[in-house]
């Protein structure tokens, strides 16, 4: 499968490489997964006006000016890590030789962020530590900060990583992680938020030779959460493996992208994203997921799926959801990527409904284990059980 498809009109917002088609052609090709603009210079990047491939399912309007440059990050976003044996934490600047190991900004507002932060913190694992939490607070209500996260291992480490987003105000920020070769990594990122809060966050995965990550997304709060993920692989024999669960309310607007960039042989990935969405008639729930997996011609004997399900609670609630494959080489195990939204299933509910089980609670039973699933990927007790009683106390809302 190929980028075949076509837009029309304005080009406007286009990356550099795309915008020479001339005015009056009516049709612009779009740009395929491996021909994605990066830049380090947020003036290298168009404002975007809602109508860009990248930009059209976000509510530009409530992103508080940090996508056209009217932004001004005078706050900070304070992080905080428990430090323990092995675990070494450091506070640098942009001019520090490892910062941007892990990619390289994809969009304007992750430029910007790049282009603006202070001090980036700086997490080396080394050996087998025991879990760290890294803490990202926002700015606090009305105040906007850009910021950047660095977490990086040694050779043939193994480690358990959780950073908490919490908070009020407007974050914009980087997180890079890179994996040395042969090194393991679990890391879980939540999205807690107050609900003023808007989080636009990009981040940039580089997995090395041999190297396993096995990442889990859970998005809960905020106004606006917009994250964008991008893995690549540095050598032969990476597997990732990307989790992700998000809760919309009315107001609502979760929205989750990634690139899945292979590029080398004998490498695995597999995605697998819900997310359950509730409203009210007075203001909608959004959920976005875009799923772009893209495989080179060099990338032989890749082994990939992704899967995004979307589960709708209510009415007045919309997902979005685009999973799109790039192949550019016959010689793969194998691939493929699917997607579904609906109701609740009719049948699971007959099925505990027949057997003396309320419809009420019934419901409730059949979303648990519709989040079951990425839930139970959760190695540490007590935060599964804290991001459980979350999801508790969203059905509540509904009567779910």
């Amino acid at each position: 499968m190929t980028a075949s498809e076509v837009v029309s009109g304005d080009v406007a917002g286009l990356a550099p490489e795309l915008k020479g088609a001339k005015e009056g052609q009516g049709e612009v090709p779009i740009a395929s997964a491996g021909e994605r603009f990066r830049s380090f210079d947020v003036d290298a990047f168009e404002v975007p006006g809602g109508r860009e491939e990248n930009w059209r399912f976000t509510p530009l309007r409530r992103l508080k000016g940090l996508h056209d440059g009217s932004a001004a990050f005078e706050a900070v976003a304070p992080v905080t890590v428990t430090e323990t044996a092995g675990v070494t934490v450091q506070k640098v600047g942009r001019d520090d030789a490892r910062i941007g190991e892990g990619g390289v900004p994809f969009d304007r507002v992750a430029a910007a962020a790049w282009s603006a932060f202070g001090e980036a913190t700086l997490v080396t694992l080394d050996g087998e530590p025991e879990p760290v939490t890294v803490v990202v607070e926002g700015p606090g209500e009305g105040a906007t900060a850009a910021g950047h996260l660095h977490i990086r291992t040694t050779p043939h480490t193994r480690a358990t990583v959780v950073v908490e987003h919490r908070g009020s105000g407007v974050l914009a920020d980087n997180t890079e992680v890179v994996l040395a070769d042969g090194s393991q990594l679990t890391l879980v990122v939540t999205e807690e938020w107050n609900d003023d809060a808007v989080h636009v966050g990009s981040e940039h995965f580089s997995i090395g030779r041999d190297a396993t990550l096995r990442a889990t997304t859970v998005q809960l709060g905020g106004d606006l959460v917009r994250v964008s993920s991008t893995v690549g692989y540095a050598g032969p024999g990476g597997d990732a493996e990307l989790l992700g669960l998000g809760f919309a309310d009315a107001g609502q607007h979760l929205e989750q992208r990634l690139l899945v960039d292979h590029s080398v042989p004998n490498c695995k990935s597999n995605v697998l994203y819900k997310n359950a969405l509730q409203s009210d008639s007075r203001d909608s729930a959004h959920v976005v997921w875009i799923g772009d997996v893209l495989i080179r011609a060099a990338a032989e004997n890749t082994e990939t799926f992704e899967f995004n399900r979307n589960l709708v609670l209510t009415e007045h609630a919309r997902a979005d959801s685009v999973p799109n494959l790039e192949i550019e080489t016959g010689e793969i195990v194998s691939a493929g990527h699917a997607s579904a939204t609906g109701r609740f299933d009719d049948e699971q509910l007959f099925y505990l409904r027949s057997r003396g089980i309320p419809e009420d609670q019934a419901r409730r039973l059949v979303v648990r284990g519709f989040f079951g699933e990425v839930l139970n990927k959760i190695t540490l007790p007590e935060l599964r059980e804290r991001l459980e009683a979350a999801v508790e106390a969203e059905l509540a809302l509904t009567g779910a």
